[in-house]
């Protein structure tokens, strides 16, 4: 069974819908637990995740915060990987063990859940992963930053696979799921294999989301980004190759469109040289030869034409 999810709810009857829309994308397999009144009654959240055959993964974001009353029904023979980015979530295990998890963190959890609770306000991302191929004889207990390069590329190939899934075929699954193994696994670790090929697109992505929050920061450059994802240039080079482009090459693209976009901008405050800096191109006779290469215009032509009101697909010529 394979299936995605994507729902964003609120309003009297928005748990019923959430659990309905829940049984009917992910199973039993992944059922849910049971929730306190509380929970149920002031229920707002967004979920946006997929099932993967054996694999779950969804992420989460509530206004309200969210109980369980007890664990769900039926064997349970996965991992969980909770990756905490706002708020706190408390985990109960059988037999009155207790973690806590800060925004900023990770942790892994095998076996049944007591029950769980979290802070108003939280967002958390979740993969549910076959014990049998994760623990391989490894430790059962593992917690980190939720920054490491290694949960990085997981949760990077995660979204990535939640937003093809649906077109993928049987060849496309079969490396999709491994891929979330072995990232798993790489971050319980601590460390991957950089020349395992099927890590290059989960690698790529990451690559392009840091460097797409960091497009105005002078230092942002590949090798910055290698550091930051703990590969090799070569290794990262390598990626985005498998894809036609480099991280150079995007980085600079990337920029472009911005400075296209500021440019763009309703009542516009800041100068051709201005936007220039801002996207850190060396001077304003650089960003002019590589906007024109890349628009075939002037970034001041750009900007005439785009006020005389021409259309955008022409612009983009």
């Amino acid at each position: 069974m394979n299936s995605t999810i994507s729902v964003d709810l609120s309003g009297a009857h928005a748990f019923r819908d959430f659990a309905q829309e829940w049984r009917a994308r992910m199973g039993e397999t992944f059922a849910l637990a049971s929730y306190s009144r509380a929970t149920v009654g002031s229920f707002r959240a967004r979920s946006r995740g997929f099932r993967l055959r054996d694999v779950m993964f969804n992420r989460f974001e509530s206004a309200a915060a969210l109980r369980t009353t007890g664990p769900r029904a039926g064997a349970d023979d996965h991992v969980r990987l909770w990756i905490v980015h706002r708020g706190t979530w408390r985990f109960a295990e059988p037999g009155g063990a207790e973690h806590t998890v800060p925004a900023g963190r990770f942790l892994t959890q095998t076996g049944h859940l007591s029950h769980f609770a979290t802070t108003p306000g939280h967002t958390v991302q979740v993969l549910v992963l076959p014990a049998a191929e994760i623990l391989r004889g490894e430790g059962t207990a593992a917690s980190g930053p939720a920054d490491s390069p290694e949960v990085r590329l997981l949760t990077a190939h995660a979204t990535m696979v939640s937003r093809v899934l649906d077109g993928l075929g049987p060849a496309g699954i079969d490396a999709a799921r491994e891929t979330l193994l072995e990232l798993a696994r790489a971050a319980l670790r601590g460390g991957l294999d950089d020349v395992e090929p099927r890590l290059a697109p989960a690698l790529a992505q990451a690559a392009r989301d840091l460097a797409d929050r960091r497009l105005t920061d002078p230092a942002l450059s590949p090798a910055a980004l290698a550091r930051k994802l703990n590969v090799s240039v070569r290794t990262l080079q390598r990626a985005f190759a498998s894809e036609g482009q480099s991280p150079g090459a995007y980085i600079r693209d990337r920029r472009l469109e911005e400075a296209r976009r500021a440019l763009t901008a309703p009542h516009r405050r800041m100068t051709v040289s201005e936007i220039a800096a801002r996207w850190q191109f060396a001077d304003s006779g650089h960003f002019a030869r590589a906007f024109r290469s890349r628009y075939g215009r002037t970034p001041s032509e750009y900007a005439a034409l785009a006020a005389s009101g021409t259309d955008a697909a022409q612009l983009k010529m």
